[in-house]
């Protein structure tokens, strides 16, 4: 099965279902996570045309991040190989073993490719040159150049630790870059966490062709709980795609049980979210027929997976908890209060399921 998440910013997806994820990886389920507002309104952001977005391989549902490029230019190795074997630790191989060893990899990779129309030859380190290049740097998909991390600005960081987050998760994401709300005029907390502008429409078109695109057997979209206009915005897009109703010709499939909303945290963490729409202000406006009930995922197993996962946005914890054990605190307090409004011994993150009553 395939499932897309719907992720207003990049760390949503991570923040809210981070456990569910986990343990769809588990099962090996298929994974897509659609960061939506992920772009600085610079020039180009959002524009790239569906032939620049297939040819960056962005989304490809069975085959990244597995076979991804990463350019590891920027990872320094743990131990450096000196050419004096004596200033090696005693358990390191001297460079005249490792090469006798890289000649006889070379040799049996030959014997391999002998058949086929091309060759590559083998790479037992890291040390890339012509002959050998290093295969995380033979570009398959998305993008390989080295960042200058001392220059990069907040986007960037929060792009590429999206990345990372779907490498450590086995999942693909697809950044959709249009402009975050801060670039597009909203200005402090007021804003940001009010009604959405009349001229600021929801990205229906975009959104809609990404995930038919996929074919997932689930969408799950924010609730919105906390009012951020981003996460509004893809909310009532997911509103909007429950409203069409399937039809004989390609493609319209009905979503009616195969789209679920997701409690946005920590934002139902701060303002004591206990399923009661009204309690938060939350104005979803469902397509007559539709209703939305609650359903638990347990994620006992998988909560320091969850964990672990939210540490690689590094960028954004400080703002969001202040500290480590503030995180800790706040995920585990809000996971346990979860699991017990679902009868759920240990941990729990609550999704809202479309039905047809």
């Amino acid at each position: 099965m395939t499932h897309v998440f719907v992720s207003p910013h990049p760390d949503d997806v991570a923040l809210s279902c981070g456990g569910l994820v986990a343990s769809l990886r588990e099962l090996g389920h298929n994974v897509t996570i659609l960061t939506v507002f992920s772009g600085s309104g610079a020039a180009g952001n959002g524009q790239m045309t569906d032939y620049q977005r297939a040819a960056l391989g962005f989304g490809s549902k069975a085959n990244w991040p597995l076979t991804e490029a990463f350019n590891r230019d920027n990872i320094a190795p743990d131990y450096v190989v000196s050419p004096d074997p004596a200033a090696n630790p005693p358990w390191m191989a001297d460079p005249d073993r490792i090469e006798l060893t890289q000649q006889r990899a070379n040799t049996q990779a030959r014997q391999f490719w002998q058949r086929a129309a091309w060759t590559r030859s083998a790479n037992i380190t890291n040390v890339e040159t012509d002959a050998r290049p290093v295969a995380d740097t033979i570009g398959g998909q998305g993008v390989i150049a080295p960042i200058d991390f001392s220059a990069a600005d907040a986007t960037t960081m929060r792009k590429l630790e999206d990345e990372r987050y779907a490498y450590f998760s086995e999942a693909s994401v697809i950044q959709l870059d249009l402009p975050d709300a801060v670039y597009r005029g909203y200005e402090g907390d007021e804003q940001l966490l009010g009604a959405v502008r009349d001229d600021d429409e929801a990205p229906y078109d975009l959104l809609r062709s990404e995930i038919l695109r996929l074919e997932p057997q689930m969408v799950y979209f924010p609730l919105a709980v906390g009012n951020h206009v981003d996460h509004q915005l893809c909310r009532d897009v997911g509103a909007a795609l429950l409203g069409e109703r399937r039809q004989w010709v390609m493609p319209a499939p009905s979503l009616v049980g195969k789209l679920a909303f997701y409690e946005d945290f920590p934002y139902a963490w701060w303002h004591d979210f206990d399923g009661q729409p009204a309690q938060v202000g939350l104005t979803l406006e469902l397509p007559a027929g539709v209703a939305i009930e609650p359903d638990y995922s347990d994620i006992t197993e998988v909560m320091e997976r969850k964990v672990a996962g939210l540490r690689l946005y590094a960028s954004q914890l400080p703002r969001l908890f202040e500290s480590e054990q503030g995180l800790l605190d706040d995920i585990y307090g809000y996971h346990a209060r979860v699991a017990l409004a679902g009868s759920i011994p240990g941990y729990a993150e609550r999704y809202w399921a479309t039905v047809a009553p």
